[in-house]
């Protein structure tokens, strides 16, 4: 009896001070978030019970390390281009409004914080235009009008007699009311896909295949600055810009398009489009970073370290590229290829000072099934292959082996994926009826969103290991306020449980099969 008595008076003497005997640590403050889009038909559906404890499934175990860092991220969005435009400008305002906010809005929508536009007509506009009138090498009638000017609903026969609510609207208007949606923080890289056709030869169509002429490289290179300098004029800064849209596809394209070779992209690059960047205060050569980043290649990554040897290995024209840009379209051969990694690494070890990021990547269109098609075999111009799981994959993989950004080709287009006069009709992020004003957001939308909304600019890629079977894939970042972001796919149709090891203890998240899932952690 004497001893219990001691025993309850020491024990209430150490309450007090937090010396409980039931544990020698305070409770872990990590508050720990799911956000899910699956098959099933979660849409960043956020899950409130996600604990794996007592789920009969295959454990997997990941560990997050904090300490060892990598590659620091630009951003993750898609394209502004005239067609997107030319959409937004067929529903009403408030509507466009909100389509805009779903896209920019890091609270409300996707936060898209990395994009790119075309400089002169892409495939992706109504028609072709230039800047400047036809043999005008002086620039004196170079204007951007035509991405202000708006529609007038006879571009072509896709648009003719569908209603217009706002006529004013185009590229110009549409980024400036991106940027004014509140909390919008996105950067701009800008790409031709053809000169004007009369600086070029051997074009089987209006500024379609061929190669610019070298008497003109100096004019071109001017008649890119210009642009840069009319944008900034618009109060639209443009972050980065590349020579050339794929400049190996001009042989056979049907849309516009130049061929650069290796060594002519480096020519023009090191003779006359960074010369002249520079000398209008666009380009630092002191630190690349400070202004315009010039990004080389800008076409299919199997081919990306062939392409840019000859600029890297030329100091006077490596020292004006930031870094390379490169597409996806190999689509049905990239998994068979692992997402071409070992090219990626190639890149990041050869030419270490180099920025990398994917600039281009679409699929075709099932105008009748575009939100099943991304989750099922779809067959395209690339071959037959499962539209999510490629997503998935290759980002997750672009990102594992050092790649800052990924940007999506069009962020808008119809319900069948128009307008494009060239019939290569393109699935979106974001589709809309103009005739009934229906909008629909595609599983693009939201696998999109797993990155772009929970890894914000200068976040960095850390170190994630532990167990990979076949069938599952992750990344892991920490944004600059602290806060981690583990991006999980499970392609597999297996639910697992997943414990995950965040240093200061273990969480068991729920990951469900077909689904790819974001954990975010604060600690």
């Amino acid at each position: 009896m004497f001893q219990r008595f001691i025993f309850a008076f020491f024990l209430g003497l150490l309450l007090p001070l937090g010396l409980g005997i039931q544990s020698c640590s305070s409770p872990s403050k990590t508050v720990v978030q799911v956000y899910r889009t699956s098959a099933e038909g979660d849409q960043l559906q956020k899950i409130e019970n996600f604990s794996s404890e007592g789920l009969a499934a295959k454990t997997i175990h990941l560990k997050i390390h904090p300490d060892q860092k990598f590659q620091q991220y630009i951003g993750f969005g898609a394209s502004f281009t005239e067609s997107s435009a030319w959409n937004l400008a067929t529903i009403p305002k408030s509507l466009r409004k909100e389509v805009l906010s779903r896209l920019f809005s890091p609270t409300e929508g996707a936060g898209f914080s990395l994009t790119r536009t075309h400089i002169n007509s892409s495939d992706y506009s109504n028609g072709h235009y230039t800047y400047v009138e036809a043999g005008d090498t002086t620039l004196s009638t170079f204007s951007i009008e035509e991405d202000l000017k708006g529609f007038t609903g006879d571009e072509n026969d896709q648009v003719r007699g569908i209603d217009l609510e706002d006529p004013t609207y185009d590229m110009v208007p549409m980024i400036r009311e991106a940027q004014s949606i509140p909390g919008a923080d996105f950067k701009i890289i800008a790409s031709p896909w053809s000169p004007p056709s009369w600086m070029k030869s051997g074009e089987t169509a209006e500024m379609t295949n061929g190669s610019l002429d070298r008497e003109y490289y100096a004019v071109w290179a001017k008649y890119l600055s210009k642009y840069v300098s009319a944008y900034a004029q618009e109060g639209i800064d443009i972050w980065g810009i590349t020579p050339q849209n794929e400049p190996l596809h001009a042989h056979d394209a049907r849309w516009d398009s130049n061929g650069f070779s290796p060594e002519q992209g480096r020519d023009f690059l090191r003779d006359h489009l960074g010369p002249q960047l520079v000398a209008d205060g666009h380009l630092n050569l002191d630190d690349l970073t400070a202004g315009l980043r010039v990004l080389i290649f800008d076409h299919n990554k199997s081919n990306m370290n062939s392409y840019v040897h000859p600029t890297y290995s030329d100091a006077a024209a490596s020292k004006y590229a930031w870094g390379t840009a490169f597409h996806w379209y190999a689509s049905s051969d990239l998994a068979q290829n692992q997402w071409y990694a070992s090219a990626l690494d190639s890149l990041r070890t050869s030419w270490p000072n180099k920025g990398m990021i994917h600039t281009e990547s679409s699929i075709d269109i099932d105008a009748e099934d575009p939100i099943g098609q991304y989750w099922r075999e779809s067959t395209d111009y690339a071959g037959t292959f499962i539209p999510f799981d490629t997503y998935a994959y290759d980002i997750i993989t672009d990102m594992n082996h050092g790649v800052q950004g990924y940007i999506e080709w069009c962020m808008i287009l119809s319900h069948k994926g128009q307008p494009n006069p060239y019939d290569n009709f393109n699935s979106a992020p974001v589709l809309i009826n103009p005739h009934t004003d229906e909008v629909i957001y595609t599983p693009l939308y939201y696998l999109l969103s797993h990155f772009s909304k929970f890894i914000r600019p200068d976040a960095q890629r850390i170190k994630i290991d532990g167990d990979m079977p076949t069938g599952l894939i992750y990344t892991a970042a920490q944004n600059t306020d602290g806060s981690i972001a583990v991006v999980v796919y499970n392609q597999t149709s297996e639910a697992l449980a997943i414990n995950l090891d965040l240093g200061t203890d273990i969480r068991s998240v729920q990951m469900a099969p077909r689904a790819l899932q974001t954990i975010v952690i604060t600690l």
